[in-house]
Formats: structure tokens, sequence, C-alpha cells
């Protein structure tokens, strides 16, 4: 069995006779989110890593192992305008070999990695793409309107409903297993509606990762990148969480020295100089396969699934490329502007109302008065409106009445869920989350909803 260089499914396999829980695996879990490297809920039971040729005994079990691809920097001396052409090449023939035949269900947001995707469709390809935004929030969906009224393409757009979890959320624990937390996957609020537009899923998801910086210096220090890697990782209020499970379950040692190490270990066996590169590898290695890959379930649960930025052939292009072409997410950039001049008129939105041929004059004195106009509307909308610009998943899933009614519910009336995790845990995080910080607590509480749907299947 070969595994991609990015699995889009994880692949769970027994490694021994141990079935106790790994109490520093669901340590780590409950602090960033998703599990690193092998690890899972059980010390007999861990995942296949990326790029590895596995071979199997007599009983299915893995005899052995080998790694046959290594994430490398080795840039060529090559112009940004060789570097996009070449892109184009490969991006525009693996998308019309993998969708040809097919019809193409394409997810369109304000971004550009659905954008490029959207450039590349080939009109001999039958595309429906979608759009869908949070209920009572800025419309996302405008940006996928115009894009394919541009290309004049079908398509549909959906609202995200408060709430909407509850409906789906033991559906979600077994399409994902519980291997990451229920609060970002929301396509699985119209994932069934969505369906109907196609047979075959088309989503951008890592394109922001492979075509940009890391935002380091080329040069920063490995101490400096096990820091920076360590705070992105870490979720806010992850830590807090992590420390009490830990000493809940006495595990010897210190959390953070424990996960501080275990990154350094990890970033350590990438042989890379280049601080953006190597990051980027640690991310692709480690980040896609256990974060990302772990709700693409929900689509390939309906669907086909092709992911154009996880492609092999996309990840060994990367590697030849100048880092200075890839700061700035120049090369897709460039390829929309060279595909179809006016897609690349469309507003990007991080810097609406710019487009990707003047967004880089959003700092200028001259754009002063559009950035004073967004800020006012924002406060106009929260302080005089009194409304709640809705922006992050977990607000539509555990604020509001019935929302808090139903997710205590999850949290307190689980007799497994008390065997699993100290009900004073458990209350701790959840006063917090209610009358101190909802955004800082957010994490923490979203962890143990996901802990608690996992604690049903506990084997021990």
């Amino acid at each position: 069995m070969r595994t991609k260089i990015i699995p889009e499914r994880q692949i769970f396999y027994k490694n021994g006779n141990d079935s106790g829980m790994d109490y520093k695996a669901i340590c780590v879990f409950a602090a960033i989110g998703f599990f690193l490297g092998k690890d899972t809920y059980y010390k007999d039971t861990e995942a296949l890593q990326p790029a590895t040729d596995y071979t199997t005994d007599e009983n299915d079990r893995i005899a052995s192992s080998e790694v046959y691809w290594k994430w490398h920097y080795t840039p060529r001396q090559i112009s940004l305008k060789q570097a996009t052409e070449e892109f184009a090449h490969l991006f525009d023939k693996l998308n019309f070999e993998n969708l040809k035949g097919k019809k193409v269900i394409l997810p369109l947001s304000g971004g550009l990695d659905s954008r490029t995707q959207a450039a590349s469709v080939d009109k001999r390809i039958d595309v429906n793409c979608y759009s869908y935004k949070f209920e009572n929030s800025f419309d996302e969906t405008k940006y996928g309107r115009e894009i394919c009224k541009t290309l004049d393409l079908p398509y549909s757009e959906y609202i995200i409903p408060e709430g909407y979890l509850w409906k789906v959320i033991d559906e979600l624990a077994e399409i994902n297993q519980c291997c990451a937390d229920f609060t970002h996957p929301r396509q699985m609020a119209v994932i069934k509606k969505i369906s109907e537009l196609g047979n075959i899923f088309f989503p951008g998801h890592w394109g922001d990762v492979l075509f940009d910086s890391m935002g380091v210096k080329d040069d920063l220090t490995f101490d400096d990148q096990v820091k920076m890697l360590t705070g992105k990782l870490i979720k806010t209020g992850g830590t807090e969480l992590a420390e009490k499970l830990w000493k809940h379950w006495e595990i010897t040692g210190n959390f953070r020295e424990y996960f501080d190490e275990r990154i350094s270990v990890l970033l350590s066996e990438i042989k890379i100089d280049n601080a953006n590169s190597r990051i980027r590898a640690f991310k692709s290695t480690y980040w896609a396969p256990r974060w990302t890959s772990a709700n693409m379930n929900v689509f390939s649960n309906y669907h086909q699934i092709y992911l154009p930025y996880y492609s092999d052939e996309m990840c060994k292009f990367i590697c030849t490329v100048p880092e200075e072409l890839l700061s700035g997410r120049k090369i897709q950039i460039e390829y929309i502007k060279m595909k179809n001049p006016d897609l690349a008129k469309i507003p990007w939105q991080s810097y609406e109302p710019l487009n990707l041929y003047n967004y880089n004059t959003f700092g200028n004195i001259s754009n002063l008065p559009n950035r004073v106009l967004r800020k006012a509307k924002r406060i106009f909308k929260k302080e005089i409106l009194k409304k709640r610009d809705v922006r992050s998943n977990w607000e539509i899933q555990f604020l509001g009445r019935e929302n808090e009614s139903i997710l205590k519910n999850h949290l307190f009336e689980s007799n497994a869920f008390k065997k699993f995790i100290p009900e004073e845990i458990v209350s701790d995080m959840y006063e917090k989350f209610i009358s101190a910080d909802s955004k800082k607590y957010s994490h923490p509480v979203s962890m143990l909803l996901t802990l608690s749907q996992f604690s049903k299947t506990i084997k021990c």
C-alpha cells in the first residue's frame, strides 16, 4: 500500500496489543484540535503516514514501511513568468484529466484558491458552483456570484443556519471518527443539497499553504521555527485544557515541555535549510493529513473528491520554486490574470474593494478612505444596529439560548463522558466560556464536545 504525499483520507491500522488510551496524544489533540503524526486515541492504533510504502503480513498487519519521498527545497533559477507558465501547464493538465466526463461541484469563496480553480475550468468540463455564508453574517457569497457571472457558470448559494450542528453531530462524528472538532466543517449543514449539483467535488484546500510564504525570514533559526509552530498549532485556551487533562491523568512531566519537544523532534526530521520551505513541509506532512483531511470525508462520504493542491505532482513542483516567487500568492495571481483578466478584476475578499491588479495599494494613503469606510460599517452594524456580524463557526453553534441548552446536555448529561473527563474540568471550561471570554474558550468547549461524542465509543 502506498500513501500519497498529502493523503486526503486518514487510514488507521493496529500496531500491537496494548489497547489502552493514549492520554498524551489526547492532551495534544485537546490543545491543537488534531492528532499529530501517527497518534490516535488508542496506543494500539496508528495512522498511516504520508509518502510511505507499507507491506502487510498474513494477518493484514503492517509488517514494514519505507518513506519513498521527502519534502525538499531545490529552487531553480526561473522567473515569475516561467513559474506561472509551468504551474498553468501542470494545473490545467491535472484538472482536465481528473474532471473530464464528470459533473463537477466547485465551492467558491472570496479567496484565491477556488478562483484559481475557476480560471482553470475547461469549457469541455461540466461545472456547477456554489457558495455559502453564515446566517446573520456578511455576504461571503457575492464573490462566488461575481466569479460565476464572469465565467457564465451555473451557481447556487446557501445559508448556514444557526444550530445546524445538533441535527448532524452524530453523522459527523461517524464521518470524521472524532479526529477533529465539529465546529469547522460547516459544509455539513448543506452537504446533501450541494451533493445534488454533481458527482465529483473539486475543493481548493491547501493552495494557500503551498502558494505563499510562511511569513518568516528564510534564515529563521531552528529554535524560532519551533516557537513559531507551537504558537500557531496551539489554539487559544488549548494549553489550559491540555494541562488540566495532563494533571488529571497523572502523566509524568509537563505538557508544554512535552509538546515543544515533540514539535522540535518532528521538525528536525525535515532536512531543509530554508525556514519558509521547512515550515511548509511540516504543515503539509502533519497538519494537512490530520487536520484538513480529517473532515474531507464530509465530501467523500457523498461523492468522489479531487483536490488539485493535494496532488503529488503539485507538491513536487512546489519544492523546485524559489520562495520569493511563492511569497504573496504571486503565481496564482499571475495565473488568474493570464487566464481571465475579467476574473482578476473581481475584488479580493482580503483587500475589498481592491482586486488582483491593485490590491498591493491597500496600505497606501490613497486607500485610507476605503479602510475607514470598512471599519465604520462594522462599527455601525455592531454598535448602532446592535447586530452581531457572525464570522466564526462556533458562534452559530454555541451561542443563543437553544444552542446553549443542547450544548450543556452534551457536556453534562452523558455518563460515559463523566467517566472519561471529570465534570469539574468540563464545568470550569464551560463557565469560563459563558461568563468570561467566549472567544478564548470556544476551542476548549469545542474539544470537550468532540471528546463527549467520542466517549460513546470508548472500548476500555
